[in-house]
């Protein structure tokens, strides 16, 4: 019978299991939603790493782990984007090939105390370095980032508002590398068990000394979610006569969806005339979204805009950070052909220069993301520091309502209101609309992806300012210093060995006959 190691000596094998193991992880995300999960799902992946023969071998099984990885976060892209979505893996999953390389480095064998503890904040803090990369816009952003598998867990939410989702993916990899060594080297359960014992500590100190929001009265916020229907036309019939139905109830705002108005409000006067119509009927302004070729400058839009009984208020903010491929196709002389292989945009859209914080009457101001958006966690600090009393993202996921895609976007709101201290809108055309208060709890029932409704929330205000808003990427920054230092001590090591390694001995020269040459006069 051949052995396990005799099974992955082929690299085919290997790259499947690495990738397979790599894939675990999607489960502690909605829909599944085993959060629990998250904290030994990483453990097969570093017990495969760490059994590779060479440092080239534990590379190519980061790689594959990565592309498993970005797969499963994105399989519902395959219907539109097609084998273009492997492409998109393949490229996004070469970034954990560095951090496969410091997998072996620190667990290899049978490792010290000394490189087990390394190992506990070096390998968290080099996730968190991949994580930050591939969280810039035009590599698909922060979507599927480890800690926010923790969107529904109390004590993780504290953490988030000390330090951001990125604290709870760095304390999510130590448990899972502690884990890991806990499993595969029993002679190393000491340093192991400490990293499980501080980071127990921490989250204990975030839960018990971290400053809570202190609340500060509330209001009513309405949602319209038409739900699936065809045509701007019959999209914005069904969202009016949705809308009137809220008249008499004391709302204070109402928002519709992503995408809710198919034309600009410009060439359009008529249906800006019937929004305020709708506003002085129901005696609240109405967010909406217009996605449409602008009137007045060149390009296609996305832009939240406030109408109010007058009509159009002014404040519109335009979407800063495009989906790629779906929005636009970044390098597109490069990658446009995908627009041959799936529903890649055929069009690039044009983006906004700046967030807005808008006055939506009786002194509240909203700060208003589209859709994607709501996984950036720097937009949302940045208009907490502005001074938003409640965040809102417009969104629409028409085009994957049959997937995982519309929980776990919902669920990245909680995350947003617990690094800020202030509530926040998810409210939908067609998906799971939701509504979180400013410590991340959830407030009432979502809206699921075959509604076509209205819902009234009351939700409360707050006037703190978290340690996240405060300090910001505090962590990132520690993150980049931990894995700087490490690669710094492992330059001076190398020079070390260099200079300590003993000077080759040169055999003397020899005359034809084997003996030694006599040296010449």
């Amino acid at each position: 019978m051949k052995t396990l190691s005799h099974w992955l000596a082929s690299p085919w094998r290997r790259s499947v299991l690495a990738a397979l193991a790599g894939a675990l992880p999607v489960l502690a995300f909605p829909e599944p939603s085993l959060w629990g999960f998250a904290y030994v799902a990483l453990v097969p992946w570093i017990a495969l790493v760490r059994s590779a023969p060479t440092g080239k071998r534990a590379a190519y099984d980061g790689w594959c782990g990565g592309f498993g990885f970005m797969l499963a976060m994105h399989h519902w892209l395959l219907p539109s984007l097609h084998v273009f979505t492997l492409v998109i893996g393949a490229l996004l999953g070469a970034l954990w090939a560095p951090w496969g390389v410091m997998v072996r480095h620190f667990l290899a064998g049978t490792p010290s105390r000394g490189r087990i503890a390394g190992a506990l904040l070096v390998l968290p803090s080099g996730w968190l370095l991949v994580e930050l990369v591939r969280s810039w816009q035009g590599l698909g952003g922060p979507w599927g980032v480890l800690g926010a598998s923790q969107w529904e867990v109390e004590p993780a939410l504290r953490l988030a508002s000390v330090g951001g989702v990125w604290l709870i993916s760095f304390l999510v990899v130590t448990v899972n590398v502690a884990v890991a060594v806990l499993v595969t080297v029993r002679q190393a359960r000491v340093p192991a068990v400490a990293g499980l014992v501080a980071t127990a500590a921490a989250t204990s100190a975030a839960w018990m000394w971290s400053p809570r929001p202190q609340a500060d009265g509330g209001v009513r916020i309405a949602v319209v979610q038409p739900g699936v229907v065809d045509g701007p036309d019959r999209r914005f019939a069904r969202e009016e006569a949705l809308t009137r139905q809220l008249a008499g109830q004391d709302v204070d705002l109402i928002v519709w969806g992503e995408s809710s108005v198919g034309y600009d409000l410009g060439d359009r006067p008529d249906l800006a005339r019937r929004l305020a119509a709708l506003s002085a009927a129901t005696g609240a302004d109405i967010l909406v979204n217009v996605d449409a070729r602008r009137s007045d400058r060149p390009g296609i839009y996305k832009s939240s805009v406030l109408v109010g009984p007058e009509g159009l208020t002014g404040d519109r903010y335009d979407k800063m950070r495009l989906v790629p491929f779906g929005e636009y196709i970044p390098f597109r002389s490069l990658f446009g052909w995908a627009t041959s292989v799936g529903k890649a945009a055929g069009e690039n859209r044009r983006s906004g220069d700046e967030q807005v914080v808008m006055d939506v009457g009786n002194g509240l101001r909203v700060g208003p993301m589209v859709c994607f958006e709501s996984a950036f966690p720097d937009m949302s600090r940045h208009l907490a520091e502005d001074g938003a009393q409640v965040l809102i993202a417009q969104s629409s996921t028409s085009t994957f309502q049959w997937s995982w895609a519309p929980e776990q976007h919902a669920s990245l709101a909680a995350l947003r209101a617990a690094e800020t201290g202030r509530p926040m809108v998810h409210a939908t055309l067609t998906g799971v609309s939701a509504v979180y208060g400013p410590e991340g709890q959830r407030i009432g029932s979502w809206l699921g992806t075959d509604a076509s409704t209205t819902a009234v929330y009351d939700v409360p205000l707050a006037t703190s300012v978290t340690p996240y808003v405060r300090f910001g990427d505090w962590l990132t920054r520690a993150a980049l210093l931990v894995v700087a230092g490490w690669c710094v001590g492992l330059g001076l090591k190398a020079v070390r060995l260099r200079r300590a390694a003993p000077e080759p001995r040169v055999p003397p020269a020899r005359t034809a006959h084997g003996s030694p040459a006599r040296p010449g006069r």
